[in-house]
């Protein structure tokens, strides 16, 4: 039904292709002040432009003031997506997030709870069992700073990725070519391939990919399952703020001043670290979640055909 009711707005090919087009542009317009800082910050460190590369550009910056910078694009395009689809396709927000007759929030702060505790908790244990690994990154007022950055921003950036991947382009594709399981692949690829150029990629090696795209993957399920973005936003919205909050390294994309600082050897654990959540943790959260709400007919859900329902079925276009 998620997919499917996007036969009720205007859904023609070259709207979605128009779409995708203004929300890049919107990114992109969004990375400006980022990109303006830095060079001007660079210039003023007497670095050349030709030696700036990933790391550099991440790490000249004070970190709460990079952080800020950074997450500006994501809020750019959360923006761009909710005008694309407001005033191309004839789209409310609520129609954009779930087939429920309205948002239903306490899926999100589920999720969001749920996980935040859980993923903290795992920071933590780790902390414990490996002392020797981390060192104590906190200092007060840059973490109160942090804070506040974070709680604002962080979920615009969250909100952005799940409405356009699974949210727009889900809906998008789904009603394009009839099916669930293309614009369930199609994202998750698209959504893992667009953090390749992450620091931790090279770091890691390719094999980092696993996780991105498992991740796109266990999003996009729990999407289809739930008729809903609901519990997808409340997930990515905790694994990115506690993280942020949490535990830093000088190898992530995300520089803050989290409490924690990570000084172990990413190459060491990196392959546990990428196949425990992808295929031990996902699954486990995607049958407490089917559990809790009750999910049946899988292979419908995610492979059926999606069907134009009928036209008395539809309501009015842009109704919320």
């Amino acid at each position: 039904m998620y997919i499917a009711q996007t036969f009720n707005v205007l859904h023609e090919w070259w709207r979605y292709a128009i779409g995708f087009l203004l929300v890049f542009i919107a990114v992109i317009i969004g990375q400006l002040p980022f990109t303006v800082v830095v060079m001007v910050k660079a210039l003023a460190d007497g670095e050349s432009f030709q030696t700036l590369n990933e790391q550099t550009m991440l790490t000249i910056l004070e970190p709460n003031l990079n952080l800020f910078l950074m997450l500006l694009s994501f809020a750019a395009g959360l923006f761009g997506v909710i005008l694309v689809a407001k005033y191309l396709h004839k789209q409310t927000l609520r129609h954009l997030t779930t087939s429920r007759p309205k948002i239903d929030w306490k899926r999100f702060w589920f999720a969001f709870i749920f996980w935040g505790i859980v993923s903290s908790g795992l920071v933590l244990l780790d902390y414990f069992m490996s002392p020797d690994d981390y060192v104590i990154n906190f200092k007060l007022v840059p973490f109160l700073i942090l804070c506040v950055i974070a709680i604002v921003m962080i979920p615009l950036q969250t909100s952005f990725e799940e409405y356009l991947f699974r949210g727009y382009l889900m809906q998008g594709l789904g009603v394009i070519s009839k099916t669930k399981w293309l614009p369930l692949i199609t994202t998750s690829f698209i959504f893992g391939m667009l953090h390749i150029a992450n620091p931790e990629v090279e770091k890691l090696g390719p094999i980092i990919m696993v996780y991105y795209i498992g991740t796109g993957l266990f999003l996009g399920i729990m999407t289809l399952m739930d008729d809903g973005l609901e519990l997808a936003l409340g997930f990515h919205a905790a694994n990115n703020l506690f993280t942020a909050l949490l535990v830093t390294a000088d190898w992530t994309a995300f520089q803050t001043h989290s409490i924690f600082k990570d000084m172990s050897n990413p190459e060491a654990a990196g392959v546990i670290d990428v196949f425990i959540p992808v295929f031990v943790m996902f699954p486990i959260l995607l049958f407490i979640f089917a559990k809790k709400y009750k999910w049946t007919d899988w292979k419908g859900k995610l492979f059926g055909r999606v069907e134009e329902p009928p036209t008395e079925d539809y309501k009015i276009i842009g109704e919320s």
